[in-house]
């Protein structure tokens, strides 16, 4: 580990204090990705995805559409048996990285411990498509989801946004925008360890300089390359808004060593002062995009929870 991991988050005898014994032992084994070659990187970022165990979509259809927009969006659809309710899910991958099949073990596991539909997003990615490129693409198959509820299956009103990451991020923000827009009414905002904030000046943003896999070199590339030379704006960095008044309620976990942490957090906080229903998990022991070591229990906790809350949810 390097000195900056040292020296902000504390070592005892040289070993990490509070990390998950299961996820520290496959830390050597992650890749100092740092987006500065977004080609590489995507390359790399497929094949982790490609080791990661199937998920079970036995129960349920698996259809790949196009949602015509412009330009249109490709999105896969996961439809389990008897499902009522849908989320438009959002990968992750720093804005950069990402499509429909490296998010393929996280969707189908998204459905198959919710029950519900999953129609998840291959947007656009930067830094040849700067926002606001993913959150349009984003909002086209959100506005088409919600016009197409009876064609899908779906009950119009328990459709729900979420995603991982960047993902989340862009989901939160397509909250803020069907609000002020008045646009499709959103049930849920299911949003995993979600990047809201450009400005890095939390606490955890300023220590956890060096954390595993997301570190704040390779975060501040990823908004460069989101950004550009444009300044932010809440509908690209969620934790600008100044009022987060009538937003659905949400579910936001958030990872113990993780630059975003706080953010976050900090943002849970906001909704709840605002009036919004919130359910805020903090994993301790964990890093960001750790739950892809299926094989430490903390990752099949938090894994489980997500399809569990959105199923509390949509129900009823």
């Amino acid at each position: 580990m390097s000195d900056g991991w040292r020296m902000t988050s504390g070592m005892v005898s040289g070993r990490m204090t509070g990390m998950d014994p299961e996820l520290e032992v496959f830390i050597p084994l992650f890749p100092r990705a740092d987006l500065t070659d977004p080609v590489a990187e995507r390359l790399k970022f497929a094949d982790l995805a490609a080791s990661v165990p199937a998920p079970d979509i036995a129960g349920m259809e698996v259809e790949d559409r196009v949602v015509p927009a412009d330009p249109d969006v490709p999105v896969r659809i996961y439809r389990p048996h008897e499902a009522q309710g849908a989320i438009v899910w959002l990968h992750g991958g720093g804005f950069v990285m990402g499509n429909l099949d490296t998010e393929h073990p996280w969707a189908g596991r998204v459905a198959d411990g919710s029950g519900a539909v999953v129609i998840s997003v291959g947007y656009r990615l930067a830094p040849e498509h700067r926002f606001p490129a993913a959150l349009d693409d984003a909002y086209a198959v959100l506005t088409w989801t919600a016009e197409h509820a009876a064609e899908l299956g779906i009950d119009p009103e328990r459709i729900a946004v979420g995603g991982h990451s960047a993902g989340a991020g862009i989901a939160a923000a397509m909250a803020l925008r069907a609000r002020d827009e008045q646009g499709p009414a959103i049930r849920f905002q299911l949003l995993h360890q979600p990047g809201l904030d450009d400005r890095q000046d939390t606490w955890s943003a300023r220590n956890f300089t060096d954390t595993p896999w997301l570190n704040r070199e390779k975060l501040a590339t990823s908004w460069r390359h989101y950004l550009g030379s444009a300044p932010a704006t809440p509908y690209a960095a969620p934790a600008r808004a100044e009022d987060l008044s009538g937003l659905p309620p949400a579910y936001i976990a958030t990872a113990e060593f993780d630059p975003n942490r706080d953010e976050e957090i900090g943002y849970a906080l906001r909704l709840l002062q605002a009036g919004v229903q919130v359910e805020l998990h903090q994993w301790p022991g964990t890093f960001h995009g750790s739950q892809a070591i299926l094989s430490a229990e903390v990752s099949q906790r938090q894994i489980a929870e997500l399809g569990a809350a959105l199923r509390r949810a949509l129900a009823g």
